[in-house]
């Protein structure tokens, strides 16, 4: 049985999910990857049916259900081949820093159009010299009047290209806080927009998902669009970076099961030598630890998404996560385009492109490497850099 399925509503849920997948969006993946592209009627679609953001409140739009209908979107997506659109991070990454932080107003605003699809958000962080460090942002806006007026630049921007809104990480000059420490996010949207320039990057994979570098030129933004307080930014980033992780570790177990699920199909269908390659014992022993490795993985995202639901802190779970997940999920898929032999390489099987899309996965939301420093120091250790 999939993860997290134990209700009528949850069941009901993932079948008219899988359903409008099959039909809206599978068969033209192609076309949006080659456009690099997914057309925002899309969103409003998804946001009709309610399938986005049903976490929110009813009062913003959603269904005020729990985090497991965010696994089944993310699962649903992976496996009808529909991660092209950015939709998770949309929901559960950028949308929850307005839910949790926005001032009442921008919430009204804003997050009904979050659910139906009419605006599409992400989340600004990363910057050509402040990855995993993120005490080396740059980005500055400076208050002046009843404005911010933000400058700096963003790489590697999910949802970037065609974002409504965006949550930016920056500085903000302040008497009150130390220039060095004040990381404040300030939500730009609206009119703010003519004043920030996007470029898409080009990827190995993923190429359906729009990723964009983006630049803020003297970008006005309204006061009130501060989320929380001045100085809190790099605080509230840390309270959310688990949903975040947790996120991506259900994207990168469900990239593990189907590039399993491709390399047992193949197996079993592919002759040489006049039966099938599953039963040469080299191949069915790869299959063998694949399969274990897939279990591994689900159980421990299952215990992760219990303990997130229940308020836990799983920081250091949900790295060790985060880290063991992706890198599996890595190995799998390196496995699989071997068991495909020639095929395996060629962009019309779907393992290539699977292979494509799953190497970013222990780059995402924090290294494989960053995982481990923050799993050390949790552990009570000093990582010296």
């Amino acid at each position: 049985m999939p993860l997290f399925e134990d209700t009528p509503e949850e069941r009901a849920f993932r079948t008219a999910l899988r359903k409008f997948i099959a039909n809206e969006m599978t068969p033209y993946r192609e076309e949006w990857e080659k456009n690099r592209a997914v057309p925002r009627e899309v969103w409003k679609k998804l946001g009709k049916q309610g399938f986005l953001c049903a976490w929110l409140p009813e009062e913003y739009g959603g269904s005020g259900v729990d985090f497991r209908y965010s696994v089944i979107l993310g699962q649903e997506l992976i496996r009808g081949d529909a991660m092209g659109i950015g939709a998770p991070n949309h929901q559960d990454v950028a949308t929850h820093y307005v839910y949790s932080y926005a001032s009442d107003e921008l919430k009204k605003r804003l997050l009904p159009k979050c659910a139906s699809g009419d605006a599409i958000g992400c989340i600004c962080m990363t910057e050509p010299n402040a990855g995993s460090d993120a005490a080396a942002i740059r980005s500055k806006a400076v208050r002046k009047g009843d404005h911010y007026i933000l400058n700096g630049q963003k790489v590697f921007i999910t949802n970037g290209m065609f974002a409504d809104f965006m949550v930016v990480m920056c500085r903000v000059e302040s008497s009150d806080v130390d220039p060095k420490k004040n990381y404040s996010l300030l939500c730009v949207e609206g009119e703010s927009l003519k004043h920030v320039q996007r470029r898409q990057l080009e990827k190995m994979g993923r190429h359906a998902t729009d990723t964009a570098e983006v630049f803020f030129d003297d970008c006005p933004v309204p006061a009130g669009n501060l989320l929380g307080k001045e100085g809190e930014g790099f605080k509230y980033t840390m309270h959310n970076l688990a949903r975040e992780r947790l996120e991506l570790c259900i994207k990168s177990q469900s990239y593990a099961e189907e590039c399993f699920k491709e390399a047992l199909k193949y197996a079993k269908e592919r002759e040489a030598f006049g039966k099938p390659i599953g039963n040469i014992e080299a191949v069915s022993f790869m299959l063998a630890e694949m399969a274990t490795e897939v279990e591994i993985g689900d159980a421990f995202l299952h215990v992760c998404v219990e303990e997130f639901l229940k308020g836990d802190d799983i920081t250091k779970k949900v790295s060790m996560a985060k880290a063991w997940i992706a890198e599996m999920a890595n190995r799998v898929a390196y496995k699989a385009v071997q068991i495909h032999g020639g095929y395996g390489y060629m962009a019309e099987y779907r393992i290539c492109r699977l292979y494509q899309d799953v190497r970013v996965m222990p780059i995402f939301g924090g290294t494989t490497e960053i995982m481990n420093v923050v799993i050390a120091r949790q552990l009570g250790l000093k990582p010296i850099f």
